[in-house]
């Protein structure tokens, strides 16, 4: 088969699965989350596209930063259609997490740096304890648990 033919030609489940270094199931899923699309052949068999590979890429590194399949969802949505998405379109979409991701390496840094600090101690006093009780957003409002909602119990 020539390189023009094998460019062109649509990839099976298992294919795209051992190409893409997923599960099958792991396509189904994402296809019913509509972040993929397959066409069905006339025997109903699934076949991908090639271009759902670097799709697929984008969904595994973006999860594996944290990113919800919602954002991931409406990141895909954004691409163009009628043509293989290029690099900076994938660029675009990253530069929206990276406000996000820097915040959470801050977070990330400041939980590491209080860590160091508190795991001698072993305190983990509720009142004092700046790992437990970081900036104390709730104390104010008494004791005992504040995010709770009561509901009344039907008889």
């Amino acid at each position: 088969m020539s390189n023009a033919s094998l460019r062109h030609r649509e990839l099976t489940p298992g294919e795209t699965a051992e190409r893409a270094g997923v599960a099958v199931s792991a396509l189904h899923f994402y296809e019913r989350e509509g972040l993929i699309t397959s066409r069905r052949t006339a025997g109903n068999q699934r076949r991908y596209h090639r271009d759902v590979l670097r799709r697929i890429a984008f969904i595994r590194v973006s999860q594996s930063l944290g990113i919800s399949l919602a954002q991931i969802e409406q990141a895909l949505t954004s691409l163009p259609s009628g043509r293989t998405p290029t690099k900076a379109d994938w660029a675009r979409l990253s530069a929206r997490w990276r406000p996000e991701l820097d915040a959470r390496i801050d977070q990330l840094e400041r939980l590491r740096d209080t860590l160091d600090g508190c795991i001698g101690c072993g305190c983990l006093s509720l009142k004092s304890c700046a790992l437990y009780n970081s900036d104390d957003g709730l104390g104010g409002n008494g004791s005992g648990a504040q995010r709770l909602v009561r509901r009344p119990v039907s008889a």
